[in-house]
């Protein structure tokens, strides 16, 4: 996984870099099977200070863009604190992986179900397209 860190309006000093790439490249062990070789998976983070006047301090914002081979996730977490916000990114970004994970696999286990069940046809029902009950067509 590649991580390219980006600040805006806020200095990156090396702790904050440290902590960002330790806590989204903890994500990895998520997309193992996806990033077979290391380099198929980039993570953009860019790390900001959204603006200078608020009556209540400073507000952060992490956002990161996650992207896959075929696929793009992408959060945004605006809080007071700019370790809090990425934080909350990583555990949204954990959620989209393993929602996009189960999505995958339930295609593949429903794909595999119809090649099943076709196997069971005998070969003259096959001639008399009875298969098409089973796939409900």
């Amino acid at each position: 996984m590649n991580i390219i860190i980006k600040g805006t309006n806020l200095e990156l000093h090396n702790d904050l870099k440290e902590y960002a790439q330790e806590k989204i490249g903890g994500l990895k062990k998520f997309l193992e099977e996806i990033d077979l070789n290391g380099n198929r998976v980039v993570a953009r983070i860019e790390l900001a200070k959204t603006t200078q006047h608020h009556q209540q301090g400073d507000i952060y914002k992490a956002e990161v863009n996650l992207q896959l081979p075929k696929k793009m996730f992408r959060s945004v977490v605006e809080s007071d604190d700019i370790y809090k916000a990425i934080d909350d990114v990583k555990d949204e970004l954990k959620i989209m992986i393993n929602e996009y994970k189960t999505e995958k696999t339930d295609k593949f286990r429903k794909g595999r179900k119809i090649i099943k069940d076709l196997k069971r046809i005998s070969p003259l029902a096959w001639a008399k397209d009875e298969f098409r009950k089973l796939r409900g067509k």
